[in-house]
């Protein structure tokens, strides 16, 4: 049986469709007799069925979360960016981006769906636009450090913010002081000022809101030398960079938490950008372990000489992991030079998690070596480095 040419390229066009299964039976039958007739053309099906068999429908749809960075500095290296973005405020420009391109497939239903975000202390519970205009509300403390409007401060709290000087190094402590009259509002405060200025908004206008914001974050940090300008959260004054790493750490941390809200896939931080949010969570620990003990004169030895402080050894397994040592008596403690008193191996994402509050200290899986009572009073600690 031969074929004419016209016939032969109407079943040649349907070599695609029959390695996949797509043909109806009728002409598959038809493909498949030519096959056994034209050598060219089963030379084709072959190739085209091998490759239809490597596709997979076990393969995830979503690209690795690395992906994004791979690309990111393939076209960097072929074309440097405008306003590179600086080292420091990079994790904040790419966690606000992973979160919005999880709030870009959300639907109308998912959007009135209520997430859970615990706080040491207690939990919050708010739907995705509530949580942006939190997000929002706290990432607005840095606008005046970049010269930027704060979109929360009204002219009352402005001018209070502007009579208090803040102190390079004020210790953090567990908890958000209540404001005092005609003082500047407190974290919480803020977030349900925006929650209530927005609260007959639609949630794009909200996400609009807070990405403009983001935007201009970012943008503005490019253009900043240093970033030691001082931020004021309130409990704790500390370096533009470093406040920036703790809105990164925010936004991961409550971006994940709508993800669960909604069954939707959310990745953690590349390692490098993990690893930096590690280093700031154990650097603010002393000052968490402080606030678990009441205020004492530090020891001193005959000499007047402060007597040294015992240290524990931390280290973070998995991508963006490493070595900290930690002071348990308090930041300005010099270390024993007999070493740490004891080591901890846990996770990193562990570790982060435990430090948003996340995690229960008394159920979290820790490798322990040396003083156990010493591990378990930083482990307590750490989750007071979260707020609300």
């Amino acid at each position: 049986m031969s074929v004419d040419g016209a016939q032969h390229e109407a079943l040649r066009s349907l070599l695609g469709a029959w390695a996949l299964d797509a043909c109806p039976r009728r002409e598959a039958a038809e493909v498949a007799q030519h096959l056994t007739l034209c050598p060219e053309c089963a030379e084709e099906a072959a190739r085209l069925r091998d490759a239809a068999a490597r596709l997979s429908a076990d393969d995830p749809l979503d690209p690795p979360g690395s992906l994004r960075q791979q690309v990111l500095d393939w076209c960097l290296s072929r074309r440097p960016a405008g306003l590179p973005v600086p080292p420091w405020a990079a994790p904040y420009a790419t966690e606000t981006a992973k979160l919005d391109a999880l709030l870009r497939d959300l639907g109308p239903e998912e959007w009135q769906e209520v997430a859970e975000l615990p706080w040491h202390g207690g939990t919050q519970r708010w739907r995705p636009a509530e949580v942006l205009c939190h997000l929002t509300a706290v990432d607005g403390l840095l606008a005046p450090a970049l010269g930027l409007p704060d979109p929360v401060a009204g002219p009352a709290e402005t001018a209070a913010a502007t009579d208090r000087a803040p102190t390079q190094g004020e210790p953090a402590g567990p908890t958000q002081a209540p404001p005092q009259d005609g003082g500047p509002l407190g974290v919480l405060e803020r977030s349900e000022r925006l929650m209530a200025d927005r609260a007959g908004s639609e949630p794009s206008a909200v996400r609009s809101m807070w990405r403009r914001q983001s935007h201009a974050l970012v943008r503005s940090a490019a253009l900043k030398a240093d970033g030691a300008a001082p931020v004021d959260f309130g409990f704790a004054t500390v370096p533009l960079r470093d406040a920036f790493l703790d809105r990164a750490f925010e936004c991961w941390i409550h971006g994940d938490d709508i993800a669960r809200a909604v069954d939707y896939p959310y990745a953690p931080p590349v390692p490098k950008h993990l690893r930096s949010m590690i280093d700031l969570a154990a650097r603010m620990l002393p000052f968490a372990l402080a606030a678990l003990r009441r205020p004492e004169p530090r020891p001193v030895r005959a000499g007047g000489s402060p007597v040294p402080g015992r240290v524990v050894r931390m280290v973070a397994d998995g991508p963006g992991g490493g070595e900290w040592l930690i002071p348990l008596d308090g930041p300005e403690s010099p270390p024993d030079r007999a070493g740490p008193v004891a080591s901890m191996v846990l996770d990193g994402l562990d570790f982060c998690r435990l430090a948003a509050a996340h995690h229960d200290p008394a159920h979290l899986m820790v490798g322990e070596f040396g003083d156990r009572a010493a591990i378990r009073e930083v482990l307590r600690a750490t989750p007071l480095l979260s707020r609300p």
